[in-house]
């Protein structure tokens, strides 16, 4: 089976240090995947970091710049989440810096998400264990 491509991640929260809310992003395609919640990212490019990526991600998608915390480590020997058969991703804990994020591309809805709050949106099927592990860090 060839290696999976890599895919980063933003568990986006309102404050590094004392995390209550997640930042959760509605799809607006591929068709299959559109109405679906996720966790905002994308594909690293060739020649660029994972961090690049997840940087150059978030200003194209969110419009917004980070603070990149901890790797929000998944089941995989290299730490990453299994997406689908052709892709994996990895995700870190992040906060924005400067100016609120906007849906600019690939979303039509952003919600900022309490620890009750997480089940009140449709996560994407390989979204739901990255979002219970990050649910974990979030104060109720």
């Amino acid at each position: 089976m060839p290696e999976p491509f890599a895919v980063v991640g933003a568990a986006l929260l309102d404050d590094l240090s004392r995390p209550r809310l997640l930042l959760g992003a509605r799809r607006t395609e591929p068709p299959h995947l559109a109405g679906g919640w996720e966790l905002p990212g994308g594909k690293v490019d060739p020649g660029e970091t994972e961090l690049e990526a997840l940087h150059r991600e978030l200003r194209e998608e969110l419009g917004v710049d980070l603070v990149v915390g901890e790797e929000v480590t998944g089941p995989l020997p290299d730490g990453r989440w299994v997406l689908s058969e052709r892709y994996a991703i990895r995700v870190w804990t992040a906060q924005v810096s400067g100016v609120e994020p906007r849906a600019l591309e690939d979303h039509d809805e952003l919600r900022w998400l309490g620890r009750e709050d997480l089940g009140e949106v449709p996560w994407l099927p390989a979204d739901l264990p990255i979002v219970e592990a990050v649910g974990r860090l979030l104060a109720s």
